[in-house]
């Protein structure tokens, strides 16, 4: 499986797209580099740039833009509200898919040696790459700024691990390897950094030096004393956004699983409030995963005692307006959630993502494929989708208020089988179409003949697997639609019960594909048994069907 590590450097230029144009130009040339998101502030006077690729070429394609950044940029002559050390401020590394911590470790030191041998730039390690304990973390390092480098690069505690001289043009970088980190601005009704400052301090995990009379409370150490924040993992300042004219409350959410996205909203609303302003809204700086997004829309519907059971669209529009990501500009999922821009120009299920008229006249053209088998699990999402219906329904009846989060539960779980369902739409297609891949396999010799023997034998395995596979997952959708019968809105009762047939017919059919896919079998042992555990399942949900539908008709 292809290893994808994501890299974020962060150039000291946010106003002359030119400059950024040819530094992404630079990271582009890369072959097998995807470019995700370019985001430039003009007051921050910084750019974050966001790509993807293999180790080697993410390696490669930040050394490019690095070197492109230091002759292009001149931290001699910048100015900027964000901190900021180097025209290539930082660069980390991330692991997203089949890649450890480690390998991005490894990016991080090979980046940072090529860095200063080849561009004369000093280099500091931090977060997982860290030599040093005291420079893991971020702010500490880059403590000073640009303009206390000079000095601060002199003394044997902040020697570089690459390199050794300041560069007065470009100044110093950083690069590590780090989770996944969201940056996101939370805007306030006031142009005052100190009082925006003041909520930050309330919330990120370091929290505020304490004072007494004007002067810091230092501990026995002689260090200064120190109230922590609200939020663990969470890194925050206050500044002034010019283009905006509005003062933010700027967050590093370093671990979203400590800190989600909506807690931090929430709370910043909460203290801002105690200090007499107001959220406006907030902003996204780079790319998020989808889960963010999700679990912000799920929870602010639990807020309103309303189902989370609704469809990922429903719950990203919830999380955007609930949050107000959509104040500054116009906020695009499909260019801001990692997850999409990944996917972007790939057609991974071409028959779900078809019209209904499309999906029916591809079904009844000359082609073989979809058939039963697509059919069938497209008839089991429609019959669970039945069943989910009415338990958003029920949720939001009228007079039902204390059974809503009941009904929700039922939804989400709903919604979720619905989702595995579709996916088995276009699996089984592809199932058929590896099966005359397979035969299409040439078999002059006899190497040839063995090796298309085995892939006929592998691809009809895979055949039968996947409508046993929709057998079982329909069936699942039986409990839905019968606590829907049974304490769901009685007015939907009836769309309970034709969710019920749905399944029903659903498992039938794909019963049948089992069965006439499974006899192709060579080892007749695995076939039977495939046969006899369908044909069992088969014979229960023939018996659930009857056993919901003589519920329907006693309650009608």
């Amino acid at each position: 499986m292809q290893k994808i590590i994501e890299c974020v450097p962060n150039f000291s230029e946010g106003v002359d797209l030119q400059i950024i144009k040819q530094i992404t130009d630079a990271i582009e040339s890369v072959e097998g580099i995807k470019l995700l998101d370019v985001d430039p502030g003009k007051a921050t006077n910084r750019t974050v740039v966001t790509f993807v690729g293999s180790p080697e070429t993410v390696v490669e394609a930040a050394f490019r833009g690095i070197k492109k950044a230091s002759e292009l940029i001149d931290m001699r002559k910048h100015k900027g509200e964000h901190p900021r050390m180097g025209a290539t401020d930082v660069c980390p590394f991330i692991p997203v898919s089949n890649v450890t911590m480690e390998e991005c470790v490894a990016c991080a030191k090979a980046l940072g040696k090529k860095v200063a041998e080849a561009l004369n730039i000093p280099v500091y390690l931090y977060e997982s790459a860290a030599q040093k304990e005291d420079r893991k973390n971020l702010a500490t390092i880059r403590s000073g700024e640009y303009e206390g480098f000079a000095d601060k690069i002199k003394d044997p505690n902040w020697t570089p691990d690459f390199g050794k001289d300041f560069n007065e043009k470009s100044g110093a970088t950083v690069i590590g390897a780090r989770d996944f980190l969201v940056a996101y601005n939370v805007n306030l009704n006031t142009t005052s950094v100190r009082r925006a400052n003041s909520v930050a301090f309330d919330l990120r995990e370091n929290g505020r030096v304490l004072e007494e009379n004007g002067k810091k409370v230092l501990d026995e150490n002689g260090e200064p004393k120190r109230e922590p924040g609200l939020l663990k993992s969470v890194k925050a300042i206050g500044w002034y956004i010019q283009e905006y004219g509005i003062a933010q409350i700027s967050m590093n959410l370093t671990n979203i699983s400590v800190t989600p996205l909506h807690i931090a909203f929430d709370t910043a609303v909460e203290r801002a409030h105690a200090r007499g302003m107001r959220v406006t809204g907030s902003e996204l700086v780079g790319l998020v995963p989808l889960k963010c997004l999700l679990d912000a829309g799920k929870y602010f519907l639990q807020k309103q005692k309303r189902s989370i059971g609704v469809d990922e669209k429903e719950l990203i529009k919830i999380a955007v307006k609930s949050m107000g990501l959509d104040e500054l500009a116009p906020f695009d999922p499909a260019k801001k959630v990692i997850e999409y821009v990944l996917a972007e120009g790939k057609n991974d299920a071409p028959l779900i993502n078809m019209t209904l008229t499309q999906f029916a006249n591809e079904t009844a053209s000359e082609s073989p494929a979809p058939g039963g088998g697509s059919i069938s699990a497209y008839m089991a999402a429609l019959g669970v989708s039945l069943g989910t219906m009415v338990a958003n329904l029920s949720s939001h009846k009228k007079g039902w208020d204390e059974q809503w989060e009941t009904f929700s539960n039922w939804a989400a779980k709903g919604q979720a089988l619905k989702e595995e369902l579709l996916k088995l739409v276009d699996k089984d297609t592809a199932a058929f179409n590896k099966i005359m891949d397979a035969f299409g396999l040439p078999k002059n010799t006899d190497e040839e003949k063995t090796i298309r023997a085995k892939a006929i034998q592998d691809a009809t395995l895979f055949a039968t697997e996947v409508p046993y596979i929709t057998m079982q997952k329909a069936f699942e959708g039986f409990e839905i639609c019968k606590a829907m019968v049974e304490i769901g809105n009685p007015n939907s009762i009836t769309d309970a019960g034709v969710g019920v047939l749905s399944i029903r017919s659903a498992i039938y059919g794909a019963y049948l594909n089992v069965k006439i896919n499974a006899s192709g079998l060579k080892d007749k042992t695995i076939g039977q048994q495939f046969i006899t555990d369908a044909f069992n399942l088969l014979q229960t949900a023939i018996q659930q069907e009857a056993e919901i539908l003589a519920i329907v008709d006693s309650k009608m």
